[in-house]
């Protein structure tokens, strides 16, 4: 007896042997078979789809979990579109808050701004309390005197980060902190409490799973400034427990995290994690995944290391976050060490670099299984496109940024540069597979909202970037499906719908090659299933149940 079969539906498995079917039966949260397959077999629970639409449930490849459910109580300035609107808004969020509590603002823009938030402003609009405000890129922050003077940037006692850079005008410090100079903010309030970040994850996993979601990568936990505590592992495992994770998820590990370790010499094996854990460890619900390792900055905030100059910005050609040396060091021991890799490189210059280190860890330690990995991959020349095929790389471009800071990026690198940015169609041409990913919270992460930016290539202000690196709906969609699983190594489990997979789906009111383009984004969730159980729209799927649940659905030991 199957626990669950769904009829009458329009299911896409994106399975070439099988690409349609109107019935799927599931056993155990794993597949069974389709339409004839299970037409004899009976069920514990039937539910009539209606003609529903069922694919594959969604991957993002590269998201920031912990942040993003962090940021949901935090003070949003993604809406401000002026310093006045955000010191107003600063203004009456302190309001809210106990005496001396810290205010914690993300998500604001300088390049719609105009400028960066100043301390002092900061100091007039939040008195008496420490203000952190973060940059929607993640790379930078501006914070208030009192923050400074905690981090003891205003007495001179500490030393500006490698890497990172503690921005000054005619008065000192205006409170702007780049890249891993905001490790002197982090410093004084990581390690978050586990249960915290548990709560947290919690309610990050909830807005996914409404959002057809049901696998993440998590891009980065356990160290450097994008860590949230060195027990960060913890909070997922917690937030599995408590039920609260309704979403697989798999966890990049920063290389900060990273340190040396002893084995026998056959084994090679010398920088990770104690006890020899490494990519791959844990289960379906939560994985170790790669080690991340940051390269260069954003583009947003013009700290990608590109080969040419930004045309509107004095960063010049951007930085490196460590020098060449040291990132070389570290992805060749990591490669070594049986690590899965990912490079966060946007700029092309850091392309150049993750590139080269990829290949002199090959050729050091051939490991053509290896699927090792470039964040972002923000600016890619048409010369790098057949390195990324020849040595096995994948690219990780996140499409939703187009529309959402795709004006300001095209400004930053000028119209000849403009076709490199976020490449897509060039990439498969090159026999690249491309997964969807959005790294969120940067960009708003609903897949269907992606799969109409890889489609469109739009702007927010209407102009369409790199026209020739469109592709169709259906690429779209095995992007997020397919290709999403294929990175994360789990394309024997999930990534399409066919007898032994993972009961991983998702259910739409349609298909996204079946609306126009500027409709895909607005297509409904219905419902979202993990493992043949509901995490997302209970009330749709029992509205559509045939043959309701029985009290006692399995016999007991005695009667078995």
């Amino acid at each position: 007896m199957l626990d669950l079969t769904i009829t009458n539906a329009r299911l896409f498995t994106l399975n070439e042997d099988r690409p349609t079917a109107h019935s799927m039966g599931i056993l155990h949260g794993t597949i069974v078979g389709f339409d004839d397959d299970i037409a004899d077999l009976p069920a514990r629970r039937t539910i009539d789809a209606d003609q529903a639409v069922v694919v594959p449930g969604f991957g993002d490849s590269h998201n920031h979990m912990a942040w993003f459910g962090q940021s949901l109580g935090e003070l949003d300035l993604s809406g401000c579109r002026t310093s006045d609107e955000l010191y107003a808004a600063v203004e009456g969020f302190a309001a809210t808050l106990d005496d001396g509590q810290w205010l914690v603002g993300s998500g604001y823009d300088d390049t719609v701004l105009g400028e960066h938030p100043h301390r002092a402003q900061l100091d007039a609009a939040a008195p008496g309390r420490p203000v952190w405000l973060k940059h929607r890129s993640g790379h930078m922050c501006t914070v208030n005197s009192a923050v400074l003077d905690l981090a003891g940037v205003l007495d001179g006692s500490v030393e500006t980060p490698e890497g990172g850079k503690i921005v000054e005008d005619a008065d000192g410090p205006t409170g702007l902190l780049e890249e891993q100079a905001q490790k002197l903010v982090t410093a004084l309030v990581v390690p978050y409490p586990v249960a915290d970040l548990a709560a947290a994850i919690g309610a990050a996993s909830e807005v996914y799973a409404s959002e057809g979601l049901t696998h993440v990568v998590e891009a980065g936990i356990g160290g450097g400034w994008i860590g949230r505590s060195p027990v960060e592992l913890t909070a997922y495992t917690l937030a599995r427990r408590q039920g609260g994770l309704r979403t697989r998820v798999q966890l990049m590990v920063a290389s900060d995290a990273l340190h040396p370790v002893t084995s026998h010499d056959d084994d090679g094996i010398d920088f990770g994690l104690d006890l020899g854990i490494s990519t791959g460890f844990g289960d379906d619900a939560v994985r170790v995944g790669a080690m991340k390792i940051f390269v260069d900055g954003s583009l947003i905030g013009r700290t990608a290391a590109v080969t040419e100059p930004f045309c509107d910005h004095a960063h010049g050609t951007g930085a490196f976050q460590l020098s060449i040396e040291e990132l070389t060091r570290r992805i060749i021991a990591a490669h070594r060490s049986g690590w899965t890799v990912a490079a966060h490189a946007i700029g092309d210059s850091a392309v150049d670099v993750a590139l080269d280190a990829f290949a002199a860890a090959q050729q050091e330690l051939p490991r053509p299984e290896a699927r090792h990995r470039i964040e972002h991959a923000g600016m890619v020349r048409p010369d790098q496109l057949a390195r990324f095929a020849e040595l096995g790389v994948t690219p990780v471009p996140q499409p939703h940024f187009l529309y959402e800071v795709g004006d300001t990026l095209a400004a930053a690198i000028g119209a000849e540069r403009e076709p490199w940015l976020y490449r897509h169609r060039s990439f498969l041409a090159s026999g690249v597979r491309v997964p969807g990913s959005s790294d969120r919270p940067v960009a708003s992460g609903a897949p269907l909202l992606g799969m109409q930016s890889m489609v469109q290539r739009l702007t927010s202000a209407g102009a369409v970037l790199g026209p020739d690196e469109r592709v169709d709906a259906e690429a779209a969609l095995r992007a997020y499906t397919v290709d999403a699983a294929w990175a994360a190594g789990d394309e024997q489990r999930r990534g399409t719908l066919e007898p032994g997979k993972l009961a991983d789906f998702v259910v739409l009111s349609d298909h996204p090659a079946s609306v126009a383009p500027e409709r895909i984004g607005a297509i409904e969730v219905l419902a979202t299933v993990i493992g043949g159980e509901c995490v997302f729209g209970g009330a749709f799927l029992d509205s559509r149940t045939a043959v309701p649940v029985p009290a006692t659905p399995y016999p007991s030991d005695q009667e078995a």
